[in-house]
């Protein structure tokens, strides 16, 4: 954990935006495998970590807006528990950890909502997204447990995503110890990455440098010679030579920031010409766009830049034609990159993603686009110093949207069909870095990564 005045604060920041009622923060509980004593590993809900910061199972916090009140519910352990885990905190003790001195057992909790809502007063609570948690507050408030992600207070929303979006500084050193557990992650993949040796091998061995270093991984691996799959989550091919491997994976640091890092290594250690042709284009675009990351700029215009990168790279190896920027806005070239130029970074890999993308990344001037491609940019909004943002241009091969868009007729004024069939089975690239905006542009986290051709090369040397 922080401090306790870290959590003290900001929870007194979020007093300063929401002027009336009761927050209600419900912690996440164990969920078991195949029977109540088996359960998964237990990860805490974000926003609780942020404000309360105790990362254990079985907890609730609420603030009371009106009154300044904040309580930490819970049970404490009995001997019964004791006798197979330990010695254990009470709830008053962890309570304290995190600057709050009122506390009560569970049973309690359902009292405090009780009056709340007999008075008419209103209860603030997020989105949830376990079935569990939806089922504790339709129990609580008397309602639909189907329907409390859209009784979710849009106040609470806002002013939740308006203090997390801007990391202090403490949160981007964490997310930098995420970032390092990284490179020692894929730079391991780098060096095994041969011939003969199956995804499932490499995979296994980061993902255990992640749980080894840290908190586990950020989210499930993503470790595949079928790259041009964006989330391929299967591990079951043997490498070949002549293909590339996919390796998009991060950490959680103890205390759970994320880090999010993709490279792509030739099998072998040698990028064939074609390979380096494509990999330079979509290298040019990483580094373009973290160039322009700065202050004031818009995120979805960076995201553009990389995208012209991009078609002006396919046009320069025969696989577009055309005026480059029209190709874009039309949006010809998301054959090649159907997905947005990156996302915000923290405590969720995609950053408060389970509050509402479009709280996060987009606002009442800045909507969002519904043209393939730029309609998957998670985030859009201008660029603000404490805003921390992957980069993660790629160039992809899918022989399934290839044949549609062809047997469409689609772009065929910018894209040349022909061309593409000698790469229906290139695969994938892409290259993502995690940055920090600054006061005066951006800082790239953590120690680098290799990611040039030379430094990939010689890694796998």
């Amino acid at each position: 954990m922080f401090s306790s005045e870290v959590y003290s604060d900001r929870r007194q920041k979020l007093r300063s935006l929401v002027k009336s009622g009761l927050a209600f923060f419900p912690g996440n509980v164990e969920s078991p495998v195949n029977y109540p004593a088996n359960p998964y590993h237990f990860r805490q809900d974000s926003s609780f970590l942020y404000f309360f910061g105790l990362d254990l199972p079985g907890l609730a916090g609420v603030i009371d807006f009106d009154s300044g009140d904040e309580w930490i519910f819970g049970d404490d352990f009995d001997l019964n528990d004791i006798v197979w885990m330990g010695p254990q905190p009470t709830v008053r003790e962890l309570a304290m950890k995190c600057g709050i001195v009122k506390t009560a057992p569970l049973k309690k909790l359902e009292e405090i909502i009780a009056d709340a809502v007999s008075k008419k007063r209103k209860i603030h609570f997020l989105p949830p997204y376990r079935g569990e948690t939806k089922m504790m507050l339709g129990s609580l408030l008397k309602e639909d447990p189907c329907k409390m992600k859209t009784l979710a207070s849009e106040e609470l929303i806002r002013a939740v995503v308006s203090l997390r979006i801007i990391k202090e500084a403490i949160e981007i050193e964490e997310i930098e110890k995420a970032v390092n557990i990284s490179w020692e992650m894929h730079v391991t993949a780098m060096k095994m990455c041969r011939a003969g040796v199956k995804e499932q091998e490499i995979f296994g061995v980061i993902e255990g440098i992640a749980w080894s270093k840290g908190a586990g991984p950020a989210f499930p691996v993503i470790l595949s010679i079928n790259g041009q799959t964006l989330h391929n989550h299967a591990h079951n091919n043997i490498l070949t030579e002549g293909r590339m491997m996919v390796t998009d994976a991060g950490a959680e640091s103890l205390l759970h920031y994320a880090s999010d890092i993709t490279r792509t290594t030739p099998v072998g250690g040698k990028f064939n010409s074609r390979q380096r042709d494509i990999y330079e284009v979509v290298l040019r675009a990483n580094n373009l766009a973290i160039g322009e990351a700065k202050p004031g700029k818009s995120f979805r215009q960076i995201h553009i830049d990389a995208c012209k990168a991009i078609a002006q790279g396919m046009k320069e190896l025969g696989l577009m034609k055309g005026d480059t920027e029209e190709a874009v806005m039309q949006g010809a070239h998301a054959l090649f990159m159907p997905h947005g130029l990156g996302h915000m970074l923290g405590l969720d890999v995609h950053d408060m993603e389970g509050l509402g993308e479009n709280y996060v990344g987009y606002n009442d001037r800045t909507k969002r686009s519904d043209q393939f491609g730029l309609s998957f940019l998670r985030f859009a909004l201008e660029c603000k110093p404490g805003h921390v943002i992957t980069i993660e241009p790629g160039c992809y091969f899918i022989p399934q949207l290839i044949d549609q868009w062809k047997s469409e007729g689609k772009f065929k004024e910018y894209i040349c069909y022909d061309r593409l069939e000698s790469y229906r089975d290139f695969g994938g690239i892409r290259i993502e870095d995690n940055i920090a905006i600054t006061e005066t542009g951006c800082r790239l986290l953590g120690r680098p990564i290799p990611k040039t051709v030379e430094e990939i090369e010689s890694v796998c040397s």
